[in-house]
């Protein structure tokens, strides 16, 4: 039997005999690691320890250090729940049962569950965590596997899709409950160190609403107790950060059934921040040396055969009938940036050509994964598309890269980065995806950024790097994304001359700096928790006077800052009440006017942390703010 070879995390090769697993590969390391194996990745998919690997593949072996661990915990948590469930309700009938980033949930049918039902669950949970059964990864031939699931229209369903080249097939067993499942898993129940069910919902089979609706219990797990009671406070805060709940408190936002699902409407302060955000885009763009572009809403549907949307996204268009002529509402920008690329003819001299776009494009999402901002039919990218010489790849890449490094340190966000490779459904040669996903694995190596890989995660035109926003909860968001293309100006067959007169094709790099207006502002709304920086504060400054009396001067002093976005508090109210409505309306900055303030020409300044100063100078506490605004500070610090 000859060896093959696997690339460890840190770079170094190993040699191990065909048809060893990802145990064998750990053992090879060390019989520690071995020992200590839960389950492993190959090529960034987490997958059970006896996965055997191949030659080339990527390996990650997981322990319970590891990071991945929690994922592999929730996915057996998810079987604890499925067998409690069975032994209450023998009837339910179960399809499937992933881990989640929070914690994991399971469809099931054939049973009517509600909240108060819950309870009664999680007790029967403890009892199979209790007993610590071996959770062991049992083989079956596909006839037996189908036989087996002859009443369960769903296991079949997926027996003949995802696993339809499958043969034999994986089931996970605990007790006397066995389920179809690649895994992986933890030992024994008994790892399950603490659990807790959520919520029920309802959700379709396979997300599509002309399917069967399920039901959908939601829960977590944790190593121990006091993690899990972490994430629970954690979880209530989120709640009270909720951009749904504060759009609506704020007045930032709406959607309404109405004008249409999944369709925002922005109110005057939601709009307000909105263009503060666009003009900071802008300026990182023009300073880039980007050239400002617009394209119209939407195109005949021959320019989405031209870019391959069509045959790789018309499920997700808005398709309209036009005098017989079919248009589609864009999904995406890149098509007329790369129509408006190929009508004029480049040198190389005259590359990079570098385009931006506040582009509103529109995606037919399932209406049941419509979630406020978070996912919507439309939404604005703040879209960048570059035409580029091969050999001005890594620059351009190491310039964008700085460019969304320096947004995510403008909001004070951390950063996740992924490499999502090839998808199932794409375009182009292998050759050309080979090329495209080594020269985004070479810059990422060469800025020294820490990152993952996500496998098939990729756009269908090409490899791309993801950011993912961190915020102030620890929860991760989908953000900007670098994208490299070689197939669309392919497609649009885009030219410019060489140095040697002949023609040659460009390279497209596609990017985003927020990723999405839509999702970005949700995280700003939730990271901050409605406390907006006071550059982008919809009202930054709210004058209170103490009585009628100082309405003039109140008046006067807001004409002074008239830079800025100051109201007036003329109504009837005590001062007491007028500085807690400032408070919950999350106002950055409060200036008490009074007889004193008058006479003396001065203002007392009060922010939303409650710290107060009298006797200021206006023309100080205007300095400040122009400093606080250039400057994009996070918190209001003229009292700090």
């Amino acid at each position: 039997m000859s060896d093959i070879t696997v690339t460890l995390p840190d770079g170094s090769e190993l040699s191990v005999p065909e048809g060893a697993t990802l145990e064998d590969v750990a053992y090879e390391i060390g019989p520690g690691l071995g020992k200590d194996t839960v389950a492993g990745k190959i090529n960034g998919e987490l997958v059970d320890k006896a996965t055997p690997v191949s030659d080339g593949d990527d390996v990650v072996i997981v322990t319970e250090g590891s990071e991945e661990y929690l994922d592999v915990l929730r996915h057996s948590a998810a079987h604890v729940f499925a067998q409690a469930l069975q032994r209450l309700y023998p009837e339910a009938k179960l399809t499937i049962g992933p881990w989640t980033d929070d914690g994991f949930y399971y469809d099931v049918t054939n049973v009517d569950l509600d909240a108060d039902d819950l309870e009664e669950i999680e007790a029967e949970m403890q009892n199979v965590v209790e007993a610590d059964l071996d959770i062991e990864r049992v083989e079956k031939d596909r006839e037996t596997a189908l036989e087996q699931y002859a009443d369960n229209e769903y296991k079949r369903e997926i027996l003949e899709t995802e696993a339809a080249g499958e043969d034999p097939v994986s089931f996970y067993q605990q007790g006397e409950f066995e389920d179809l499942c690649r895994g992986p898993h933890v030992a024994s129940t008994g790892e399950i160190g603490a659990f807790k069910l959520l919520n029920i919902s309802s959700a379709y089979w396979r997300g599509d609403e002309e399917n069967d609706t399920l039901t959908r219990v939601y829960g977590t797990a944790f190593p121990s107790q006091s993690d899990l009671e972490e994430y629970l406070e954690m979880r209530e805060e989120a709640k009270e950060r909720d951009h749904r709940k504060l759009g609506q408190e704020l007045e930032l936002f709406s959607i309404d059934e109405t004008t249409g699902p999944g369709l925002p409407l922005y109110h005057p302060n939601g709009k307000r921040i909105l263009d503060e955000l666009a003009d900071y885009a802008k300026q990182l763009n023009l300073d880039a040396g980007y050239d400002p572009v617009e394209t119209p809403h939407l195109f005949r549907t021959e320019l989405w055969k031209k870019s391959g949307h069509y045959d790789n996204y018309v499920d997700d268009m808005f398709l309209l009938d036009v005098n017989d002529e079919e248009y589609g509402l864009k999904p995406m920008n890149c098509p007329g940036h790369a129509t408006i690329f190929d009508q004029k003819s480049w040198s190389y001299r005259d590359l990079p050509v570098r385009y931006f776009e506040d582009g509103k494009v529109y995606r037919k999402e399932q209406r049941g994964e419509l979630s406020g901002l978070s996912r919507v039919w439309a939404f604005t990218i703040d879209d960048g598309h570059l035409f580029v010489r091969p050999d001005q790849i890594e620059a351009e890449i190491n310039l964008i890269i700085d460019s969304i490094l320096e947004v995510f340190d403008t909001f004070e966000l951390d950063a996740e980065v992924a490499l999502a490779t090839r998808p199932e459904k794409s375009v182009g040669s292998d050759e050309i995806w080979e090329q495209a996903e080594s020269q985004l694995r070479s810059v990422l190596d060469s800025s020294g950024i820490d990152y993952g890989i996500e496998a098939g995660d990729g756009a269908f035109y090409g490899p791309k790097i993801d950011f993912a926003f961190k915020d102030a909860l620890g929860r991760k968001w989908d953000g900007p994304t670098v994208q490299l293309d070689f197939n669309m100006p392919e497609r649009f067959e885009l030219t410019y001359t060489g140095e040697d007169n002949e023609e040659h094709r460009p390279v497209m790099i596609h990017r985003a700096l927020y990723g999405s207006y839509e999702r970005f502002f949700m995280v700003l709304i939730e990271h901050f928790d409605g406390k907006f920086p006071f550059w982008l504060a919809p009202e930054q400054v709210r004058i209170l006077p103490i009585s009628d009396d100082q309405l003039g001067y109140a008046h006067r002093v807001k004409n002074e800052l008239d830079d800025y976005r100051v109201t007036v508090e003329d109504r009837s109210w005590t001062l007491g009440r007028k500085i807690r409505e400032a408070q919950e309306d999350r106002v950055p900055y409060m200036l008490v006017l009074g007889g004193n303030e008058e006479a003396a020409g001065t203002i007392s300044v009060r922010d939303r942390k409650e710290r107060e100063a009298q006797d200021v100078e206006l023309d100080d506490f205007r300095s400040h703010l122009d400093d606080e605004y250039a400057e994009k500070r996070t918190e209001p610090d003229f009292l700090a």
